[in-house]
């Protein structure tokens, strides 16, 4: 297997890799790049329809992501340890990464056409939470994830962590008329939309019967859903706690309303 040596932090061969903990930096939705980390990741990713560009490995990391690097035609960088950090600006154990394009972003009709289950997400802007719920959609068959344009980056390297790279296969879009007219525009193609709250008010989950198609909304920890997003939902319903709890994470609350959602 042939690479490429880098002992010089600053080496433009590995510009793709400056600056990782910039998030700022990272949420680009418009061509550009963004980073795997990690070998189950990484092998996500080869399988993936996004193009592999380099890799940034330590010999370490170069073994365990050996058959993924031979699968696709593409540099393999080798640094130290101290030279990887210095590369990409933060502490890095897994010794592997991969950058890959961005590509050009699916649309709405795409990820709608044929899914019978979908996942809303309104104003979520934490990473991690955004990988877990991606990685929830995959364990429960979710066909495709819609997000307003307030959430996070989906291919924030952080995202795709957490999201074990299931980010990499389940489509996903932005809906740039949110609330209105996306929510009715699912409405009137069949689907029913049930919005997830911590509101008393709200039906206990467990008295849902879900139809055919549907669309769990969910919105950020704290504010939670917004009134106009609430408001526009077929369904408002809770997940009953103990005395004393109001909410869970919105991952947590996420993985018992699909649960019960596709049983």
């Amino acid at each position: 297997m042939a690479y490429s040596p880098i002992v010089d932090p600053s080496d433009p061969l590995v510009a793709d890799y400056f600056g990782l903990s910039d998030a700022e930096a990272r949420r680009r939705d418009d061509g550009g790049i963004f980073v795997a980390e990690g070998a189950l990741v990484i092998e996500q990713l080869v399988r993936s329809r996004y193009r592999v560009r380099s890799f940034l490995v330590t010999e370490h990391g170069l073994r365990a992501v050996g058959a993924a690097v031979a699968a696709v035609d593409a540099p393999v960088y080798l640094a130290t340890q101290e030279v990887m950090e210095a590369i990409t600006g933060f502490h890095f154990h897994r010794g592997a990464l991969a950058a890959a394009d961005r590509g050009v972003g699916r649309h709405v009709a795409e990820v709608v056409a044929g899914a019978d289950r979908l996942l809303l997400v309104e104003g979520v802007s934490d990473n991690e939470n955004l990988g877990a719920l991606f990685r929830n959609a995959a364990a429960f068959g979710v066909d495709g994830v819609l997000l307003d344009p307030t959430t996070a980056d989906p291919l924030y390297r952080r995202s795709v962590r957490v999201s074990s790279g299931h980010v990499l296969r389940i489509p996903f879009a932005r809906l740039p008329d949110w609330p209105l007219p996306a929510i009715t525009r699912l409405q009137a193609e069949g689907y029913e939309v049930v919005a997830l709250t911590p509101s008393p008010t709200a039906d206990d989950l467990r008295t849902l019967a879900p139809g055919p198609r549907w669309a769990l909304l969910l919105g950020a920890e704290g504010p939670g859903l917004s009134a106009a997003a609430l408001s526009a939902a077929d369904r408002r319903v809770r997940i009953t706690m103990a005395p004393g709890v109001d909410s869970l994470n919105v991952a947590t609350a996420a993985a018992i309303a699909l649960h019960h959602l596709v049983a």
